[in-house]
């Protein structure tokens, strides 16, 4: 039988407080400085009425509780390494603003030994538990050499 070191049903979730700064520093990395991210007198003439964090900002987040899957595996199987595949289905809900908190649940849906691969289902709830994103995870698990 096939270890990734995960199984089906392990949750992972991290949460994080968004911040003005994250959205000036992801706007510098990414090149992305849209007016939806950095003009609050633009948005306030907006159905949002303020700034909004940028959606792969948001998906970024998930790659951290992809990592936390990562160190799980390596912490219980040292015959596979974790590699992302990429994300599918990824779905921006609601906006969400400077200062709220998203917390993001990270659940393993399906192992596929044949192919080394897994599914992860990716759910990004603000602090009112109000879904902002959605996405699925697919994760490449490579046998690792000697």
């Amino acid at each position: 039988m096939v270890d990734f070191g995960v199984r089906i049903g392990d949750t992972f979730t991290f949460s994080k407080t968004v911040g003005e700064s994250d959205i000036y520093l992801f706007a510098g990395i990414s090149g992305d400085f849209f007016a939806n991210h950095v003009d609050e007198e633009y948005m306030k003439k907006t159905p949002f009425g303020h700034r909004i964090a940028h959606g792969v900002l948001i998906l970024a987040l998930a790659a951290t509780a992809s990592s936390m899957v990562s160190t799980r595996s390596l912490e219980r199987s040292d015959r596979y390494a974790p590699v992302s595949l990429g994300y599918d289905r990824v779905r921006f809900l609601k906006p969400v603003f400077i200062g709220d908190t998203v917390t993001i649940r990270y659940t393993i849906e399906a192992l596929d030994p044949e192919r080394s691969r897994s599914r992860a289902r990716i759910e990004a709830v603000n602090q009112d538990g109000v879904l902002v994103m959605a996405a699925a995870h697919i994760m490449k698990w490579v046998e690792k050499r000697g």
